[in-house]
């Protein structure tokens, strides 16, 4: 999943605005071996402002139509825990929702409306848990399950994502990392997003722009544990590295192989 920011103020500084700009990136994503490309209105970095709807619509929808345009075949993601832009970007050609805050009922109602996959990830405020933080992960992420079968969202179009950097500790997201197996053994497609975060930069000591070496360990290992889908900065690298750990972990060869 290649990450496009619709935002001035992104954490690791490649936030755009403008929607050619944002289309040609999200390109440059795409040829590099983006299977989706994920865009996103507003920031999420620690400490951000949040913004309205209609401010999210004005930067995300621009950049969905330019989108499409120049990647006709590439599926699009709509990162927002807001119903209403949810509804928006997939009435504007969006293929699937990506939630920082769960799945809240009226973003089910959303994903079942228009039949495309949601990604549900934990958050909570604080890195309080009372009792283990995996266990607490875990409990989180069935409850968004079981709400949204209820709606009639299909198994697989319900994404689980643990949510590295969100209410969580530095040592909290390790071990996150340690136990992903737990996650993935639910039975559901999951996602996860270790791209330039601030655990990889107190463990490297590298700002978020240096953060690539850190990202791809951090990666390769979400893999072996079972992780479908890793959301990035850096395309190019991740695919690299997860066709080597593909090949390795799931005996993946590409097309036309000869070995």
């Amino acid at each position: 999943m290649g990450i496009v920011n619709a935002t001035p103020d992104s954490f690791s500084g490649d936030g755009l605005t403008d929607p050619n700009h944002l289309a040609a990136h999200a390109e440059r994503l795409w040829l590099s071996g983006a299977d989706l490309l994920d865009i996103g209105g507003e920031s999420t970095r620690p400490g951000h402002r949040p913004v309205d709807a209609a401010t999210e619509l004005e930067r995300v929808l621009p950049a969905i139509r330019a989108i499409r345009l120049r990647c006709p075949l590439a599926p699009i993601s709509i990162d927002t825990y807001k119903p209403g832009v949810a509804r928006a970007a997939c009435a504007a050609g969006a293929d699937a929702i990506n939630s920082v805050w769960g799945a809240p009922n009226e973003l089910l109602d959303v994903a079942a409306e228009f039949a495309v996959p949601i990604v549900a990830m934990h958050n909570q405020v604080g890195t309080q848990y009372a009792g283990d933080v995996i266990d607490g992960v875990i409990a989180f992420l069935l409850d968004c399950v079981e709400r949204a079968l209820a709606r009639g969202i299909a198994r697989e179009r319900i994404w689980l994502d643990p949510g590295i950097g969100f209410g969580k500790t530095a040592d909290q997201n390790i071990a996150v990392l340690q136990n992903v197996s737990r996650i993935a053994a639910l039975g559901y497609p999951t996602l996860i997003g270790w791209s330039r975060k601030s655990t990889i930069g107190k463990l490297t000591g590298e700002d978020a722009h240096l953060r690539l070496f850190g990202t791809t360990a951090a990666n390769v290992l979400a893999v072996a544990g079972g992780v479908d889908v890793v959301r990035v900065h850096d395309v190019a690298a991740a695919s690299q590295a997860l066709r080597v750990a593909d090949a390795t972990l799931r005996d993946w060869r590409p097309a036309g192989w000869v070995g």
